[in-house]
């Protein structure tokens, strides 16, 4: 029989990450690296904290995770976010999801703001170069 696994994905600025939901007993990777030793330390708090909120369901579950693009806090903003909703679709709990939502919202909403673009005549998004008035 094939194993259950749910997909999810999250996203914050330009990063992407994608997570893999299965049956195991709790490991978390994150582009082939435990989470123990993956990036900064406020990177790893900041990815547990949905791990964290699950509790006992989180440890019965294997997520593995991709994520590409972006900043180092964009991609812990997009790899929580991917958790979050792949252990709630995996467990289909209600009341998990109102504890997220209730904690924080973007942990099932992905953050859609973005920097604005750049604009022709100017170094940026807003500042112009001036224009000659003779």
């Amino acid at each position: 029989m094939a194993k259950k696994v749910i997909n999810t994905s999250g996203k914050r600025k330009t990063a992407v990450a994608r997570a893999a939901v299965m049956k195991g007993n709790g490991k978390v990777r994150i582009n082939k690296t435990p989470l123990e030793i993956y990036g900064t330390e406020l990177q790893r708090l900041k990815i547990q904290e949905p791990l964290f909120i699950a509790g006992k369901k989180a440890t019965k579950l294997d997520i593995k995770v991709s994520v590409e693009g972006g900043g180092i806090m964009g991609q812990a903003d997009a790899v929580r976010t991917a958790i979050a909703r792949g252990i709630i679709d995996y467990t289909k709990d209600d009341e998990l999801r109102t504890q997220y939502l209730a904690y924080d919202r973007t942990l099932l909403v992905n953050d859609t703001r973005t920097k604005e673009t750049k604009k022709p005549l100017g170094r940026g998004a807003r500042a112009k170069r001036q224009k000659s008035y003779r």
